[in-house]
């Protein structure tokens, strides 16, 4: 009888436990329960990660040209871990057809945002864009986006760093004469090159700037034979913009010219004679526009940087001995563009 008893008990106490032990073990279907720990305890409930972002840029020049195509590629590294980026990169595409190409695959491959970087890409985006209506496109310099929903375009206020850049050019030029060594004279790089000139003839109008536009982005031997020509005109500071200028970089470097890089940091192509970049920090506009794409918004914004939003940014090479009162100048000019107390006077 009491062996019976016990027996009653125990199914008892199994039947209600059985609701609890049901959802302490795996009744739920919804969020993933946790497991162990090393001891033997509950570790808690597991977090998924974070859904991979897929980003592709098709650019003209080499990854690590020290101008327009780095300064992209450098600004998508800087978010690759808090953005959690998977990159894809189409280097050296500077025939268009070539890029266009590059630009149908990543979009057919259901890439998150396609960069088109170059503005000699705009016609290829504008056809692209609305036969893939869930893929965000990206390009410039430009502002325009076509009035398309899934089309975003970014741009450079490059006069701004280019007008400093000017300033600190008059202050330390002595034959009075600067030579510009441009590209072609569109997006970023002209407003560079007019910003530039901008800087120099506020500062002192008695020097003469000579601008020569090459008519290319790469092509360095260009760019070689305009610098001689600039040495040959008594110049003893120059400039210039675009891939191309590592030829322009290296007449400098053999005649002791000082040099003004802009777009990415090019000191080390020529540490005795580079005194500042105008460097690009493209990541003041990549981020809210990856933040927007996750959020649903695929395109129609134009982002803009400058030196206010730290998007654009003069830095110096500390080896090159820059006088005092000629660096202060520079900084002066920095901080009333940033406050609106110095405007270059350049348009779009």
């Amino acid at each position: 009888m009491r062996r019976n008893l016990l027996r009653g008990a125990s199914v008892a106490i199994v039947a209600l436990a059985l609701p609890f032990i049901a959802a302490a073990c795996g009744g739920n279907t919804g969020a993933s329960s946790g497991g162990t720990n090393a001891g033997g305890g509950p570790t808690g409930p597991s977090s998924a990660a974070p859904a991979v972002f897929k980003v592709a840029v098709v650019a003209p020049s080499a990854v690590n040209d020290l101008a327009f195509t780095q300064s992209m590629v450098d600004a998508l590294n800087s978010l690759k871990v808090s953005e959690h980026l998977q990159i894809s990169i189409s280097d050296n595409k500077f025939v268009v057809d070539d890029a266009a190409n590059a630009l149908r695959t990543y979009a057919s491959q259901g890439y998150n945002l396609v960069i088109a970087h170059g503005s000699q890409f705009g016609g290829t985006v504008q056809q692209l864009a609305p036969q893939y209506p869930n893929v965000s496109f990206a390009w410039g310099t430009a502002g325009d986006t076509f009035g398309l929903p899934n089309v975003y375009a970014y741009q450079a206020a490059s006069d701004q760093g280019g007008y400093v850049q000017g300033v600190v050019a008059a202050g330390l030029t002595k034959s009075k004469v600067i030579g510009v060594v441009g590209p072609i004279e569109v997006g970023d790089a002209k407003l560079y090159v007019d910003g530039f000139k901008a800087g120099v003839k506020a500062t002192n109008p008695a020097v003469n700037v000579k601008v020569t536009y090459t008519g290319s982005f790469s092509d360095v031997g260009l760019a070689s034979t305009t610098a001689k020509s600039f040495v040959a005109e008594k110049a003893d500071v120059m400039t210039g913009s675009a891939q191309m200028v590592v030829g322009a970089v290296g007449i400098c470097k053999t005649n002791n010219v000082a040099w003004f890089g802009t777009q990415a940091n090019q000191t080390s192509l020529a540490p005795s004679v580079v005194v500042s970049s105008q460097v690009y920090h493209w990541e003041v506009a990549l981020k809210p526009m990856i933040e927007a794409i996750k959020g649903g918004k695929l395109g129609g914004t134009t982002y803009t940087i400058d030196l206010a939003n730290g998007g654009e940014v003069v830095e110096y090479n500390s080896a090159y001995s820059l006088p005092a009162s000629v660096k202060a100048a520079g900084d002066t000019a920095t901080q009333g563009i940033k406050d609106g107390s110095v405007t270059t006077g350049v348009t779009g």
